[in-house]
């Protein structure tokens, strides 16, 4: 393994938070939260067109850059060192890499060119409680029970003249409310011969009501997504394994989400770092007490250790062998960068004193993202007992 970033690599990360830096300060953040799509539209467009954030994981034969998850994940770090509220994570990390996996050769043809330009938004919607199970970070579920298991609940698909039509209601989709596109698992055959399929339904589709819901974490929207009698195209055909595909996109996703949140945290430890090197008590910077220094470098140590998780975590998700690939490093890495994300935005607000606080200061939102990431996607202690399990970790001590 080559730890060294390439220069495209480099040049990626740089660009990336060179224009973030001027796009999307405090002010610029607070306002695009407060927008009915919960994003900035100009600075997706941007990211879009000039960077090309949405096309980097895609293949050039879809208008794609050709790039890996890694790149992709790196994107991801500059993008939550800034808490960027936009559609990536739910178009490039979630849906699109199910839509090349399972789509048909006219799907993928029609659906991944406008991904790839930013035209055209998207978002994965999964019943159940946590997004987590489905995407097999915190359990492994062949049966699909998180969706419904074929009984009153979850999302039901059946067939009709000219398609497929869905029923039912999906809670905490991130970016429901705004997609184009949303790619639906739904049950069908009944209760006794159930299966989970995947679904394509159109963001304009009669029948699709959807409103964004109060989320702990602003900066990254959720909805509640209802189907009452939606017209729905079935992804890829019958014989597709959405449960196995699901499983397959969470190792990548989480290695993602992991460079996101050590993104967050090395942001809010360097603002604090910052502040305390400034703020006087007794007549000297607060920083230069050792109780405080040893505080923060616990943070720091914390946060490199994070860095080297995510970052292998994105290699392994593309280069490792097969077998390295079984054992859910995307989900040990993701463990450890939300706890160092808490500990750095929970060290951020104690520092910064009373300032820290108060809600017109930005740290608490470096803190609500860890906890409400670990609301979607952990909690961290079940992330490391599923990668544990994975790796049969405890039967080896056992033998």
């Amino acid at each position: 393994m080559d730890a060294r970033f390439t220069d495209e690599q480099d040049e990626i990360r740089r660009t990336l938070r060179e224009l973030l830096t001027k796009r999307c300060g405090p002010g610029e953040l607070r306002a695009a939260v407060d927008t009915p799509a919960g994003h900035d539209r100009a600075l997706w467009t941007t990211l879009a067109e000039r960077l090309g954030l949405p096309a980097l994981a895609l293949p050039e034969a879809y208008g794609g850059v050709g790039c890996s998850a890694t790149e992709l994940a790196l994107a991801c770090e500059e993008t939550g060192r800034a808490l960027a509220p936009t559609p990536l994570l739910a178009t490039a990390v979630l849906t699109a890499p199910l839509l090349l996996a399972l789509g048909t050769g006219a799907q993928r043809a029609e659906l991944l060119p406008p991904i790839a330009s930013g035209r055209l938004t998207a978002a994965l919607a999964v019943p159940g409680p946590a997004l987590a199970t489905a995407l097999a970070l915190t359990g492994s579920d062949r049966h699909g029970r998180w969706a419904g298991g074929g009984r009153a609940g979850g999302v039901q698909a059946r067939r009709a003249e000219g398609g497929w039509r869905l029923y039912g209601q999906v809670e905490q989709v991130v970016d429901g409310h705004s997609a184009h596109l949303l790619v639906v698992a739904a049950h069908t055959g009944g209760f006794a011969r159930s299966r989970v399929l995947p679904f394509l339904v159109r963001g304009e589709a009669a029948g699709l009501t959807r409103v964004r819901q109060t989320a702990l974490d602003a900066t990254r929207p959720q909805a509640r997504v209802q189907l009452r009698d939606v017209p729905a195209e079935l992804l890829g055909g019958d014989a597709v394994d959405v449960l196995a595909a699901l499983a397959r996109l969470g190792d990548a996703a989480a290695a993602c989400l992991a460079a996101e949140a050590v993104g967050a945290a090395d942001r809010v430890l360097e603002r604090t770092v910052a502040y305390v090197a400034r703020r006087e008590q007794f007549g000297r910077p607060v920083g230069s007490f050792q109780a405080v220094k040893h505080r923060l470098a616990d943070a720091y140590v914390q946060v490199q250790a994070a860095r080297s998780a995510a970052y292998y975590a994105a290699w392994a998700a593309v280069e490792a062998p097969a077998p390295a690939r079984e054992e859910a490093a995307g989900g040990l890495a993701l463990a450890q960068a939300l706890e160092a994300l808490r500990r750095a935005a929970a060290d951020g607000i104690q520092l910064h004193g009373g300032l820290g606080f108060t809600w017109e200061h930005e740290a608490h939102l470096y803190f609500k993202r860890a906890a409400g990431d670990e609301l979607l996607f952990g909690p961290v202690h079940r992330l490391r007992a599923h990668a544990a399990d994975t790796a049969h970790v405890f039967e080896e001590a056992c033998t």
